[in-house]
């Protein structure tokens, strides 16, 4: 018997002790053709392992950077099913008592088997990442940053999004799967939060590709004007706004928010807040107080983490999923929590009207975000290679996972500039619910 043999054949005795011990429905196909169990259904649902090296390498470094590396090279594979399955296969076992019940010698003899042999390759995510680009806050570490992101492709994005390009989470007001309902209700959610009126101003921070300006101006009468760093996302939106003729009511610039100037009735910032970064969030809220007019509405619309015991140590202790978010797909960002954003604007002056929380309907919306891509996945690998699609499949279904087990949250918040009197808003949210 060769030495790879007595490496899989012993990966495969682990495997299996595994199995039964964790009580899951889950099989294993390995790089010789075999399954384990060997009488597992074809076309049932398994973890593909393409090389042995992929099982050194876990061995060596079990950690999230080196599976995420291996399922975007391919060499580890969901087969017949998604990351939600295997997520519904989660063991009801308790970790304590699975690795009380997992047999020591077993799984060291396993090991040693594969401790010393290369973990071969490809690395793909070695060269992609994301986080070489600055977090200094420069105006060019800002546009390097969001340019990583957005401007991967217009078309790569068509493929999952809705016929606007809403990049950001949809507002289900009924149980369905429709996401172009969902996202137009979001954006006349956010109006009418804003309480958006014929020819007033309005300022959408981050626009992405123009679908809330757009909204505006065609449903609610308002001038509206929209900032990118995303060169991809100004085209589009541009061409968008002179095809539909609201040359005269609507603008794109591709500017930084820190530059910009004038006075607006309404500002909106969805999604954007998320690629500030800690160290900026002083200087954010203070632009926004800055462009505000005085009896003005601002809606901040953020994803949030939940908050540790100190700003100090939430600042200080991030998850391996949240590094990894960071590295390889959002470089140059950070999340605050709720109680943040609500301090930050009364600091800088700011009345807070209202907080709804938005977790569940993230949940949806990343999810049929991850189904729409997976069944468009040969055309997104031809837009732009099979790794990033991967990934981007990968991101998708961990942010579904993440809203859906309150790991993370998104939460949109109502504040006006703080004044004597009445406010410029209802005494109750019962007209956004008519």
């Amino acid at each position: 018997m060769t030495a790879a043999q007595r490496r899989l054949n012993a990966l495969k005795a682990l495997l299996a002790h595994v199995r039964e011990r964790l009580q899951i429905n889950l099989g294993f196909a390995l790089w010789d053709g075999s399954t384990i169990p060997l009488d597992f259904p074809a076309g049932a649902f398994v973890l593909a392992i393409a090389d042995e090296g992929a099982v050194a390498a876990l061995i060596r470094r079990p950690k999230l950077d080196t599976l995420l590396n291996l399922f975007a090279a391919g060499r580890l594979e969901l087969r017949n099913g998604t990351p939600f399955d295997f997520m519904a296969q989660r063991p009801r076992v308790r970790a304590k008592d699975f690795l009380k019940a997992l047999d020591k010698r077993l799984a060291f003899a396993a090991a040693a088997q594969f401790l010393f042999i290369s973990r071969g390759g490809p690395w793909p995510l070695e060269e992609i990442r994301g986080d070489k680009a600055s977090r200094g806050g420069t105006d060019a570490a800002n546009r390097a940053n969001i340019q990583y992101h957005y401007d991967l492709s217009n078309e790569f994005y068509a493929l999952f999004l809705d016929p606007e390009m809403v990049y950001s989470c949809a507002h289900f007001t009924e149980p369905h799967d429709d996401l172009a309902r969902a996202q137009r209700d979001k954006l006349d959610m956010i109006c009418r939060k804003l309480r958006l009126k014929p020819n007033e101003t309005l300022l959408d921070i981050g626009c992405g590709w123009g679908a809330l300006p757009i909204h505006a101006a065609r449903a609610y009468g308002a001038r509206a004007y929209g900032v990118t760093l995303s060169e991809r996302q100004y085209t589009y939106a541009t061409e968008k706004i002179a095809r539909l003729g609201l040359q005269d009511r609507v603008m794109i610039e591709l500017k930084e928010y820190s530059r910009l100037d004038g006075s607006f009735d309404k500002i909106a910032s969805i999604g954007m807040f998320e690629h500030v970064g800690n160290a900026n969030y002083p200087r954010y809220f203070s632009i926004i107080q800055r462009l505000l007019k005085p009896d003005g509405l601002y809606l901040h619309h953020s994803i949030a983490r939940p908050a540790k015991g100190s700003d100090r140590e939430f600042f200080s202790n991030y998850s391996p999923e949240a590094r990894a978010i960071g590295r390889y797909i959002f470089p140059g960002g950070d999340l605050d929590h709720v109680g943040m954003s609500v301090a930050n604007l009364e600091r800088h002056g700011f009345e807070v009207h209202d907080v709804e929380a938005w977790r569940m309907h993230y949940a949806r919306t990343t999810r049929l975000w991850h189904d729409r891509l997976l069944a468009n996945r040969a055309a997104a690998e031809r837009e732009v290679g099979a790794v990033k699609t991967r990934l981007w499949l990968m991101y998708l279904a961990g942010a579904s996972i993440g809203f859906d087990r309150a790991r993370v949250g998104v939460f949109q918040t109502l504040a006006s500039k703080r004044r004597r009197g009445a406010a410029d808003v209802p005494l109750s949210r019962a007209d956004l619910y008519r």
